[in-house]
């Protein structure tokens, strides 16, 4: 199934974990480090509202809500546009992992991840022009990895602790590979 399919066909939970995967994945660009976003996944893992995490992950990232652009936004034109869309997606997180804004939610970092990835990739940070793609190794990776994460938490038998878990896994390894692409572009910078 497509990505489009996939999303159209999830439970609430599985939106809400896709849309903090991505969020997830996207948290380096925000300088911040990977436990910020723990707590949510564990508030998803038990059931209910993830006001008080959620505040917790906006103080944390110099954000607020309803305050998109609040506090310092890293970096300079792709960085800063990449930044910028990590920033509206937390500030758009809905005050729990389900209801009617979770669906409009878990679409939008879906789109917006995929940005961040394609700025990231094609924008060089020493300043030259690189051809955009939308097939560019990077964001190739970040499609594959939502498409995973769908279907991991589509798959009623793997249990819900177990889909949750396998997700997590998926989207930490999606945050290493773009902490390491942020890094090697503030190297080139210096």
């Amino acid at each position: 199934m497509s990505l489009v399919e996939l999303i159209a066909q999830a439970d609430e939970r599985g939106l809400a974990a896709s849309g903090l995967a991505c969020l997830d994945r996207c948290v380096p660009v925000l300088g911040g480090d990977d436990e910020v976003l723990r707590p949510l996944w564990a508030r998803l893992a038990e059931g209910g509202d993830w006001r008080g995490p959620l505040a917790e992950a906006r103080s944390a990232l110099g954000a607020g809500a309803g305050d998109a652009g609040a506090g310092p936004v890293p970096g300079t034109g792709a960085s800063r546009e990449a930044a910028t869309l990590t920033r509206r997606m937390l500030d758009a997180a809905p005050a729990g992992p389900s209801g009617a804004e979770i669906r409009e939610w878990a679409d939008g970092c879906s789109v917006a991840a995929l940005q961040v990835h394609r700025l990231l990739d094609t924008a060089p940070a020493d300043g030259t022009d690189a051809v955009s793609t939308l097939t560019s190794p990077l964001v190739a990776a970040e499609l594959r990895r939502q498409v995973r994460i769908l279907e991991l938490l589509a798959n009623k038998g793997a249990g819900p602790a177990g889909g949750l878990r396998q997700a997590l896994d998926v989207s930490m390894e999606g945050r290493r590979v773009l902490r390491a692409v942020v890094s090697r572009r503030a190297r080139v910078r210096l």
